[in-house]
């Protein structure tokens, strides 16, 4: 028994990527059992992060690893808004301990171990009116170079994320500067995520900075899709800095 305990944990120590927490799921994958997992806790080869939830002990875990274990988890949930931009390229003054922004189709609370670790906000909300599954997984994507499976929103959709953000968790100044550094949209895409798109404020402070900075051709979008502007009358808000933001139907 011993022998297979070892040769087991020789398994995990090989097969398992350093640098990411790991669950029962993938352990029990490799063979270890609840109990066996909880034995090796106990023992020292593994350390207990949270219920179910296990990493190698003095291992520095990264951010996108312990994001991939909670979308094996959560449905929908994906690295968005703001952050999945900067992790495409698209930032402005990023700081070291900048907060993740991720999303999910459920409500979620994010577990001790992860925000412990790594600043985050989590995000339920019916942003977009999907006219079918294949356009929530064509808006997301895997980043060259970073954990591979990683769910991140496209820069298409993860615009309309961090705009629907504005006034309460994102400042309109820093959204703005984000939305400068914006190149090469797809049109296409765009074009089908402003239509199903379901915050009025999100659409039309879209096409109004469109057409400030020719990041995309607002009057084409307007013609080509039927896009949710709400009434004919100004959208008017407060922010939470005290801003009035004030945006016409079309931009």
């Amino acid at each position: 028994m011993r022998t297979v305990e070892h040769s087991l944990i020789k398994r995990v120590q090989t097969e398992l990527p350093r640098g990411a927490p790991f669950d029962l799921v993938d352990l029990e994958r490799l063979g270890v059992s609840a109990k066996l997992a909880a034995y090796y806790a106990s023992a020292g080869w593994i350390e207990r992060l949270g219920y179910g939830v296990y990493a190698f002990p003095n291992d520095e875990l990264n951010a996108l690893g312990a994001i991939k274990l909670l979308q094996s988890r959560v449905d929908g949930l994906h690295l968005a808004g703001k952050s999945a931009l900067a992790l495409q390229g698209v930032r402005h003054n990023i700081g070291p301990r900048e907060r993740l922004v991720l999303w999910g189709n459920v409500r979620f609370s994010l577990p001790d171990w992860f925000s412990m670790r790594f600043p985050a906000r989590y995000v339920w909300a019916r942003l977009f009116d999907w006219p079918d599954e294949s356009l929530d997984v064509q808006s997301l994507t895997t980043p060259p170079g970073v954990t591979d499976g990683l769910k991140v929103s496209a820069p298409e959709r993860a615009v309309l994320e961090m705009l629907y953000d504005v006034g309460t968790h994102q400042g309109l100044e820093e959204a703005r500067n984000v939305f400068d550094g914006l190149r090469n949209l797809r049109k296409e895409m765009l074009g089908k995520l402003l239509a199903c798109c379901t915050s009025v404020k999100a659409v039309r402070l879209f096409l109004t900075w469109a057409r400030e900075t020719q990041v995309a051709d607002a009057d084409a979008l307007l013609q080509q899709h039927a896009l949710r502007v709400g009434s004919d009358k100004r959208w008017m808000s407060r922010l939470k800095d005290g801003t009035l933001l004030t945006l016409k139907p079309h931009g």
